[in-house]
């Protein structure tokens, strides 16, 4: 074949593709779609399939180049969005298939069967406004510096200072910032693995960890932000009150002018919250400003030198002396502990997440939260070392606030008690009585004292404490609302609807609204903080642990691109977290986790349609696959067989009676896999039918645990081969093949027979054992809506290909399928189990009934085995068999005998087995050769002949008299068990062999189960 040169008119440059890279580049008609399309267009503006035949065709595409749009899950305005060509319409053979189904839209035009006008229409709507988006620094680092500058910062820390010393103090401080740096780098992590949307804390684990673990740390998260909004209120409450005294205005007294002044507040603050985001940042910009001027008159203040009047309350500048004897602790109160301070020091460090809260209103949050959060836990801890430190060396502890209390020239200085007395002051009785004012033990507003102008501190608390409590107040709905949404837990759902451009929350601002004002009530600050340290650490444990779970599961998706993590960092985080819950108090972490796991233990019950990729599904295939890969090292001992089986069902749905028995000696003990085999030619359509997940959703729905397999095969017998040989993994593969009986063998086609025993024969071959279920009724249940039902064992090869053939055009139903009841589902009460073991094949046949009887519904059945004797031997060889049976520890202690089973059946049943073989009898005149039969017995090898009756004529009868047993001794069972006879292949034709199971299996009440393993022992009275 020779190649076409550039003068036969074929330019390759005209097939290049040209789909842009990016949206931006993408020219726009004037109707506002892309003209670059989806079939690729050309130069002169016409597209592939202008043509003609020998160039591209619509269905014949080239490959298109990578594209935005092929990844994205949603659209831009202008343009229509591109799809990538199909895999088959890539490799599809146009000949066969001149018209292949559609599976992605074109670009170039109008979707081929179907109109566009609709979708063009709304194309070109304008687009919703623009939300407020915001960077790193508003967005992120203010918002968490904002946070962590709350009201500990200027009320508590300055006292945590004086219990705990400038050391300890230092390393509270420090300790709180490891646990917020490596909490940070974590969620630096999580939030750079992929698109992050709203939801903050909650999106984060949640989409990591999945909605077990992620929905009770969302829920918790939202309550411990709605608390934090009582704690930073109370706090800008009490610092109002102590003006309000110090000039001698009371409304009540203390705790009730708090109450009123911090329901008021946060009111004011839902009003801002709720006017929007874009007034909360501005507020929040005017907030820091605020702070660093307070800060900035803070330090000033501990440089000038001190008034008597600040003397008189414990400042006197830099000391030496003051930094020494305040380095070292001294604890006072009931929380004079380590531990103690840390957990009213913490609250004060947790603002770590503000930025993070608020993912779905920054314009990048895989940049702005690594970048906002880290720069602000390294600033704010900067803060917090340099005012703990400075504030312990200039001001003692104790101080009285007199200007009387100076030490007089007089007085002797050994009297004097405490650090004051070497700067001439004498607080010695009041350090005495423990009623000492001031000092950093007692006084809280020491930074406003020790301040340049105090009523920049004031202002600096104000803006600390609102700052905080805005952010906690508009944190706690944006979670919440995320959390609604996803619909995880019931009754929730109503708060979560959004409101205006930016999806306010407003009905979960004004749940936060009541949550924080019923903690406002209480009205102390010392008791709300140390409320809300566990449910932080609760939720920095699990951050923590998602990033080192996703790390450790090695899956490919784990791609963060924040590289400046360690799991094994981010695991010592989450244990450091459980520990400091513990230690803070016992009773609260084991509250905590109290919640956590009802919540976790309510989701994995009610299993929500969530599917979010997360860690614990990677972490799921992994054990999954290691213990695969385990058991191959482990060699099969006939103590640990189970039945593992291949369910020839169909589509599931169609035979629910075989999934049912199945599954009733497999839920929970082995495998059960239902196979379907669709008999077409291979094509999309087909595939995704035998593929459907509406196969496992059926499944799922009625809570069998089994796998589903779909194969698509020329005919029925090699798709079952396909079955027994590929299906399975490792040790964990089916060694019992299940099937439903030939239902009306005697009137199909010969050929469906003789490829329904071929089944058998591949299964025997292969080392299976074969179970065969007959049921009175049939089995089968056909539903008018479903896609498609396999018919598998109902009929011959023509009428499995005509039914395939009339439904591969239809379309593929959504419908959720029916639960039909059948007997399988139901109490069996106190009816009998009959076993009748004619044949030792290994144990199977008595091993089924036993793992039946420990299902509930079973339980209460006798199981009674019946075996083949002779009648002056039959006690002896009931003993016989009863002793074999114990040492199996069945729990069967009733076995008859039957020496009947030998008698020649009734001569009317012998005539009916004759008429039932007499259609497949090959006709041989006899005054010819007897071989002269042979070349038809080749052309339909299911056709008997005489000589073949005669040898298998033994077996034949058996299988009639059996039938007659059966009928006298069986009528009333629930179930009858009966060992499978096996034809010779080459002796016993399929026809034949298929009259024998019908016969023997026919006109019975109950359903019959015909077992025969593979004559290998899954039975043992051996302990090893």
């Amino acid at each position: 074949m020779e190649l076409p040169v550039a003068s036969d008119g074929v330019h390759l440059a005209a097939y290049r593709p040209r789909l842009p890279l990016s949206g931006a580049n993408a020219k726009v008609t004037p109707g506002g779609f892309d003209e670059s399309g989806y079939y690729q267009c050309y130069g002169d503006g016409s597209s592939v399939a202008s043509l003609g035949s020998d160039a591209l065709t619509g269905y014949e595409t080239l490959d298109t180049p990578p594209h935005y749009d092929f990844y994205a899950k949603t659209e831009v305005y202008g343009r229509r969005r591109h799809f990538r060509p199909s895999l088959y319409q890539l490799h599809g053979n146009l000949e066969v298939d001149s018209k292949p189904p559609l599976y992605e839209k074109t670009a170039c035009g109008q979707m081929e069967g179907g109109d566009s006008s609709e979708e063009d229409e709304e194309k070109h709507k304008e687009p919703s406004p623009e939300p407020t988006r915001f960077g790193w620094v508003q967005g992120v680092m203010v918002r968490c510096m904002l946070n962590i500058w709350g009201v500990i910062l200027y009320l508590r820390l300055t006292w945590i200072t004086a219990q705990a010393g400038i050391g300890l103090t230092w390393l509270i401080i420090l300790l709180s910032s490891c646990i917020t740096w490596i909490t940070g780098l974590s969620t630096s992590a999580i939030a750079t693995n992929g698109k992050v949307k709203g939801g903050g804390t909650y999106f984060l684990i949640s989409r990591s960890l999945g909605p077990e673990l992620g929905g009770s740390i969302g829920l918790i998260f939202a309550f411990a932000n709605a608390v934090a909004v009582a704690m930073h209120t109370v706090g800008f409450a009490e610092t109002v009150t102590d003006l309000m005294s110090e000039n001698g205005a009371v409304m009540v007294d203390r705790t009730n002018d708090i109450r009123i002044i911090g329901i008021t507040t946060v009111t004011c603050l839902l009003g801002i919250s709720m006017a929007g985001m874009a007034w909360e940042s501005k507020a929040q910009v005017l907030f820091f400003l605020v702070i660093l001027v307070s800060f900035a008159s803070y330090i000033v203040g501990t440089i000038i030198p001190a008034s008597p009047q600040k003397q008189a309350m414990g400042f006197f500048s830099y000391k030496a002396d003051i930094f020494a004897a305040n380095f070292v602790p001294s604890w006072q109160g009931p929380e004079g502990s380590f531990f103690g301070m840390f957990s009213i020091f913490f609250p004060s460090a947790t603002g770590i997440l503000a930025g993070a809260n608020i993912s779905g209103d920054l314009k990048n949050p895989t940049v702005a939260i690594p970048k906002g959060t880290l720069t602000a836990i390294f600033w704010t801890t900067i803060s917090y070392l340099i005012i703990s430190a400075t504030i312990g060396s200039c001001v003692v502890r104790d101080a009285s606030g007199l200007l009387n209390d100076t030490l007089l020239p007089s007085s002797s200085s050994e009297d004097c008690v405490g650090l004051a007395c070497q700067y001439g002051w004498d607080f010695t009785e009041c350090i005495n009585n423990n009623t000492c004012t001031y000092g950093i033990s007692n006084y809280y507003q020491t930074m406003s004292m020790v301040s340049a102008f105090t009523p920049l501190i004031t202002a600096g608390i104000f803006g600390a404490t609102l700052s905080s409590a805005l952010a906690c107040l508009v944190s706690a709905p944006k979670v919440f609302q995320c959390l609604c949404k996803d619909k995880l837990y019931p009754l929730i759902g109503f708060f979560g609807k959004g409101y205006g451009k930016n999806d306010e929350a407003l009905r979960a601002y004004l749940l936060t609204y009541i949550i924080a004002a019923c903690f406002i009530f209480i009205a102390e600050l010392n008791t709300i903080a140390p409320i809300i340290s566990n449910f932080y650490l609760c939720s920095y444990s699990l951050i923590n642990f998602s990033c080192f779970h996703a790390s450790i599961t090695n899956s490919p998706g784990w791609r963060p691109s924040f590289r400046f993590y360690s799991k094994w960092l981010s695991l010592l985080g989450s244990v450091c977290c459980l520990v400091i819950m513990f230690l803070l108090s016992w009773w609260a972490a084991l509250i905590a986790f109290g919640i956590v796991f009802f919540l976790w233990g309510y989701t994995l019950y009610k299993k929500p349609a969530v599917n979010w990729g997360s860690s614990v599904q990677a972490s799921s295939y992994n054990i999954a696959l290691n213990q695969c890969v385990g058991l191959n090292h482990v060699e099969d001992h006939v103590k640990n067989y189970r039945p593992q089986c291949l369910v020839l069902t169909g589509p599931p749905s169609s035979r629910p009676a075989l999934v049912d028995l199945v599954s009733c000696f497999t839920k929970g003990l082995s495998l059960m896999m239902c196979g379907n085999i669709v008999t077409a030619g291979a094509s999309p359509s087909i595939v995704e039918k035998a593929s459907c997940d509406s196969h496992v959703t059926w499944l799922n729905q009625r809570k069998v645990k089994s796998f589903y397999s779909g194969v698509v095969a020329t005919e029925l017998r090699s798709g079952v081969n396909i079955l027994l040989q590929g299906a399975g993994l490792g040790r964990i593969k089916p060694n019992v093949l299940l099937m439903g009986f030939q239902k009306d063998c005697h009137s199909d086609a010969p050929q469906a027979a003789h490829n329904y025993i071929g089944i058998l024969h591949d299964a025997f071959d292969l080392q299976y054992g074969v179970c065969i279920l007959r049921m009175r009724e049939g089995l089968d249940v056909f539903h008018p809506s479903q896609s498609h039902v396999n018919p598998g064992f109902d009929g011959g090869q023509e009428s499995i290909n005509t039914r395939i053939q009339t439904r591969t055009t239809s379309s593929i139903s959504i419908e959720p399928e029916p639960q039909p009841s059948t007997v399988f589902q139901k109490k069996q009460g106190k009816k009998t189990i009959d076993v009748y073991w004619l044949s030792d094949d290994g144990g199977l046949t008595l091993l089924l009934p036993y793992l039946l009887t420990r299902r509930q519904r079973w339980a209460r059945c006798k199981v009674r085995v019946f075996v083949g004797g002779e009648t002056d031997k039959k006690e002896e060889q009931r003993e016989e068999v009863l002793a074999l049976i114990k040492k199996f520890r069945l729990g069967f202690n009733d076995v008859e005998v039957l020496p009947d089973i030998y008698q020649n059946p009734q001569p009317e049943n012998v005539h009916q087995f004759e008429n039932m073989v007499g259609r497949f009898k090959l006709n041989t005149n006899p005054k010819q050769d007897s071989d002269s039969g042979l070349p038809r017995q080749k052309e339909e090898p299911w056709m008997i002949t005489d000589q073949d009756l005669e040898r298998n004529k033994a077996k034949s009868l058996r299988q009639i008299r059996l039938n007659e047993v059966l009928q006298d001794y069986s009528r009333d069972a629930a179930l009858i068990i009966i060992t499978m006879p096996v034809g010779r292949r080459g002796v016993c034709p399929n026809t034949l062999y298929m009259a024998w199971l019908d016969f023997l299996s026919r006109d019975l009440r109950p359903p019959v189960l015909l077992v025969r393993g593979n004559q290998k022992n899954v039975l043992t009275f051996y302990c090893q």
